[in-house]
């Protein structure tokens, strides 16, 4: 019988070893959400990826002015296929609510977080053959569909597309009223940053419910896809160490040092280095 976590884990591993053009997001992202719940029906999920998959080429197939590039069309179909027909939207009642970053849980309530909704989205496109690409907004993730020019949509307000006035008043309720869009606003994020992303809202729910353990524990998990993300590294030695578990604080730690060996940032980790190995003499 096989080890629904052990098994997860690996697959998380398998990932972080391909090229980031390579991933299947969807994919990756059940398996983050099968280390949480690897009791849910992780076939049944991957089965409805397949539909969605196959909803959104029969929709490119149906539409030749969305396939030849016709942003408004591709903006319109995706948002029907998701929102309307597979009944897609955001959660604002239960906001905080941990299921809304787990993907297994999204595709059973239908509810979620604008970046699991988003990875619904960019899930839908790859498989029309549209390009399509996460953005790292502040406070809000957005998806940006490109073709003849490029349209910035709200998944989690049904797929609305937005204007640079939408945007700027978006980026002043998240970011304050001194912000303004810069060249930076609207930059595509790689895949593996999309679900980085996600999963950083399960660390930073866990951390605010005070599961320091939890939180150190996802954060590997985004390790075992990203493991070149020298910050990450550096947050769970410095996890490790609050938990009292030195031996894995050294490792991560000086696997930070590995990835990132100059700054400030590793002048502090080496004297914490120094400190932690004191302690195992």
């Amino acid at each position: 019988m096989t080890n629904p976590l052990l098994e997860a884990r690996a697959a998380l591993e398998a990932a972080g070893r391909l090229p980031d053009a390579e991933l299947d997001i969807a994919a990756v992202a059940l398996q983050l959400a099968r280390v949480d719940a690897p009791v849910a029906d992780w076939s049944a999920a991957t089965s409805h990826l397949s539909d969605l998959a196959r909803a959104a080429v029969e929709a490119a197939a149906g539409d030749s002015e969305a396939d030849a590039g016709d942003l408004g069309r591709r903006r319109s179909a995706l948002a029907e296929l998701l929102h309307d027909v597979f009944g897609y939207g955001g959660d604002d009642e239960t906001y905080e609510d941990l299921s809304n970053a787990n993907l297994l849980k999204v595709i059973e309530r239908r509810r979620g977080l604008p970046v699991a909704l988003g990875i619904l989205w960019l899930h839908a496109a790859e498989a029309a053959g549209w390009e399509a690409h996460g953005v790292d907004f502040p406070g809000h993730f957005l998806v940006a569909l490109s073709g003849r020019g490029q349209v910035v949509v709200d998944v989690f307000a049904g797929g609305a597309a937005l204007e640079a006035r939408d945007l700027r008043a978006l980026l002043k309720r998240f970011a304050g009223e001194a912000a303004e869009l810069g060249r930076d606003t609207l930059a595509p994020m790689s895949k593996r940053a999309v679900l980085l992303r996600l999963q950083n809202n399960v660390k930073v729910r866990r951390l605010r419910e005070g599961d320091l353990a939890g939180a150190a524990a996802c954060t590997e998990d985004m390790l075992r896809i990203a493991p070149d993300a020298a910050p990450l590294w550096r947050e769970v030695g410095l996890m490790h160490q609050r938990l009292g578990h030195v031996t894995a604080a050294i490792t991560s730690l000086e696997r930070f040092l590995q990835l990132s060996p100059d700054g400030p940032q590793a002048g502090r980790v080496r004297g914490l280095l120094e400190e932690l190995r004191q302690r195992l003499n």
